[in-house]
C-alpha cells in the first residue's frame, strides 16, 4: 500500500471516529422519551421493566427478532462475550420476540449469559421496534430510570449489516473480497 493511501485511510478513520462521537453525543442530547413500565415474560414469570434495572439507573435493552433470525443470533453471540463489562456500567436485558418457552432453551443452548425476557407485539409497536409490516426489528435502546421511578428512552440504534454492534462485519472487511456474500445462515 502506498504511503499516500495509508495516510488517506488514517485520515478517513479519524474522521469516522469523530463523526461517531458526534452522533453518539447528538443521540444523548435528544429529549428523553417516556417509556411505560411494560411487563415481560421470563422463565421465573412476569417481570416489570422497572424491576429489570435492579440497582442501576441505566439499562441497555437489546431487542432481538428471535431464534429464527441468524443475524440476531450472530449479534447476541457477540454481546455474550462482553456481558460482565456492560453489566459493570448498566443493567443489560436481552429481549426476544419469541415466547419465553422458545427463547430460553435457545439462549441456554448457545451459552448466553445476559438477562432474557420475551416481549409482546404491543410492546414492539409502542417502542417502534417493528417494521412497517409488524416484523420485530433488532435494535439497542438506552433507558434510564429517573429518581421518581419513571423510565425514559435516552438513545437507540438499529442493527443491520455493517453496523458497529457486530465485529464480524469489520473483520470480514479486512479480507480481499470483503463480505463476499457471506451470511451467518450456514453456521446455525
Amino acid at each position: 500500500m502506498s504511503t499516500t493511501a495509508e495516510a488517506e485511510i488514517k485520515a478517513l478513520e479519524s474522521q469516522i471516529l469523530k463523526l461517531k462521537s458526534e452522533l453518539a453525543k447528538m443521540r444523548r442530547e435528544q429529549p428523553p422519551k417516556p417509556v411505560a413500565n411494560w411487563e415481560f415474560q421470563t422463565t421465573d414469570g412476569p417481570v416489570k421493566l422497572s424491576d429489570l434495572f435492579g440497582e442501576n439507573k441505566d439499562m441497555i435493552f437489546i431487542s432481538n427478532m428471535g431464534k429464527g433470525c441468524n443475524y440476531c443470533t450472530l449479534w447476541a453471540d457477540g454481546f455474550n462475550g462482553v456481558v460482565p463489562e456492560l453489566e459493570s456500567r448498566a443493567a443489560l436485558v436481552f429481549s426476544s420476540a419469541d415466547p419465553i418457552e422458545v427463547a430460553a432453551p435457545f439462549a441456554a443452548g448457545r451459552g448466553w449469559r445476559f438477562r432474557l425476557v420475551s416481549n409482546s407485539k404491543e410492546f414492539r409497536d409502542a417502542m417502534s421496534l417493528s417494521g412497517e409490516d409488524g416484523t420485530p426489528w433488532p435494535a439497542a435502546v438506552g433507558l434510564r430510570k429517573q429518581d421518581d421511578g419513571s423510565i425514559v428512552e435516552i438513545a437507540r440504534d438499529e442493527f443491520g449489516e455493517g453496523d458497529n454492534f457486530c465485529a464480524t462485519w469489520h473483520l470480514l472487511d479486512l479480507l480481499k473480497d470483503g463480505w463476499a456474500n457471506w451470511s451467518p445462515n450456514e453456521r446455525l
